[in-house]
């Protein structure tokens, strides 16, 4: 019991550690309310319709990370690194280097638009099957204008520790949402007006950061950061294959990771693609607390990994695994248990008797447990890529992830036409397996050896 005590006086001391579970906490009660409304939405579309709606969101989503530079990657790394060295222009080199990619994202934003027009009409027709559609996927685009500098700002957010602030955007969007979905539902709405509430959550989630960033960046930067010149940034050729780099790595994401359900409506067609989204949406369970975690540990991994504060960040990656394969632990044996009875048991209240998702959703659930094996593991050692970035190994987190790219894309026409939509739930897990293995052991052998350098 000592021993017990002594590790538990540990974790409470840690200041690093308390840093990232605070601001993590921030940005974990919209995550909530999120999840309460993509289950309530289920049940008002049916699956069908819930199919739809995740094929028109993913399609605009990935036409927009395919041009995505990742720009908060870029800021936390070039902006953290400035202000940690606290050189005397440590100010204006951050502010050139938020300029930058804000420049930069504001152009791929525009140009992301533009590209989604010329797609849609494919999109709707071979994914979607239905032409028709077609309006509702530009309807949706809007959401990539309102997220302009989106990734900049938020980026910018991060480093300077305002993740309070994004919390409440994100919880004001939830809040939005779910009055926009319940009204819908009491007016007996269908796809079109769950589209209009989701894009008016990606309109406060865009605008939001931008605004908080531009109230903020005077302050942490000085009011004239705007005019920072672009000969303080770091060498063109590191900053600019950083962010290609970043790029490719989230273009090689939508093909390997996140285009789940295009895969499956080309296959199978919109039932089924309900069926995934369904069991994406109860896998978010696992990851809901988890995601914030990521977010809030990278630019305090690159700024540990930056002062050399080797031990430090060895214990603060320790202590985040133990957090997150507990909470994993937990929510794993909560959906053996009882994620049957979540898909099609009756709930009786007061008298009355109610169904979180109709029993046509049932078959999501087998696709739910195969996901747990991979989005566990995935989960569990969530710092994988950000440790590699923060010692500027880009390039090969992005090599990593081209080669889980290849054999996913390879074992997806080989076997879904034969082996049925399970199978693209087996194959995700095992890309998860594989990748995020890899990175792993490439990151903490990295650290290894910058330490012995150290000596």
């Amino acid at each position: 019991m000592p021993g017990l005590f002594q590790r538990l006086s540990s974790f409470s001391g840690d200041h690093l550690l308390r840093r990232v579970v605070r601001n993590s906490t921030y940005l974990f009660a919209s995550n909530v309310i999120s999840a309460v409304l993509t289950i309530a939405t289920a049940g008002l579309l049916g699956v069908k319709g819930f199919g739809a709606l995740g094929i028109i969101t993913n399609f605009v989503s990935n036409v927009n990370r395919l041009l995505s530079f990742r720009m908060g990657d870029v800021v936390v790394k070039y902006m953290g690194e400035s202000l940690a060295q606290a050189r005397p222009d440590s100010q204006e080199r951050a502010a050139a280097v938020v300029k930058a990619a804000g420049l930069v994202e504001g152009l791929t934003s525009l140009a992301a638009f533009g590209i989604l027009a010329l797609l849609t009409p494919l999109g709707a027709t071979y994914i979607a099957k239905d032409a028709s559609l077609a309006p509702l996927f530009l309807l949706f685009g809007v959401s990539i204008l309102a997220n302009v500098t989106t990734e900049t700002a938020t980026g910018v957010l991060q480093v300077t520790g305002h993740f309070r602030s994004q919390a409440l955007i994100n919880l004001a969007q939830s809040m939005l949402v779910a009055g926009l979905i319940i009204l819908a539902a009491l007016r007996g709405g269908g796809l079109v007006e769950v589209l209009w509430a989701y894009l008016a959550g990606k309109v406060v989630l865009g605008l939001g950061p931008i605004l908080v960033a531009l109230y903020w960046l005077p302050q942490s930067l000085g009011k004239n950061w705007w005019r920072a010149p672009f000969s303080l940034l770091p060498p063109w050729k590191e900053f600019l294959w950083f962010g290609v780099n970043t790029n490719l790595s989230g273009t090689i994401n939508v093909f390997a990771r996140d285009s789940e359900v295009q895969w499956v409506g080309y296959f199978f067609g919109l039932e089924v693609v309900g069926y995934y989204k369904t069991a994406l949406a109860l896998i978010n369970l696992v990851v809901m607390p988890i995601n914030p975690f990521i977010s809030t540990t990278y630019p305090e991994i690159t700024k540990a990994f930056a002062a050399r504060q080797f031990q430090r960040l060895r214990d603060l990656l320790r202590r985040v695994t133990i957090i997150a394969a507990g909470w994993t632990g937990v929510v794993a044996v909560g959906i053996l248990l009882f994620g049957q009875q979540l898909l099609f048991s009756n709930w009786t209240f007061f008298g009355r008797s109610f169904h979180l998702y109709r029993p046509e959703y049932l078959p999501a659930y087998p696709i739910l447990l195969v996901l747990m094996v991979g989005f566990g593991a995935a989960n569990i050692l969530f710092w994988n890529r950000p440790l590699l970035l923060a010692q500027g190994l880009a390039s090969y987190a992005l090599k990593v992830s081209f080669v889980g790219m290849v054999l996913k894309i390879v074992l997806v026409f080989l076997l879904l036409p034969r082996a049925g939509y399970l199978a693209e739930a087996w194959i995700l897990s095992g890309y998860f397996i594989l990748t995020v293995g890899w990175m792993v052991w490439r990151g903490l052998d990295g650290l290894r050896r910058a330490e012995a350098a150290r000596v």
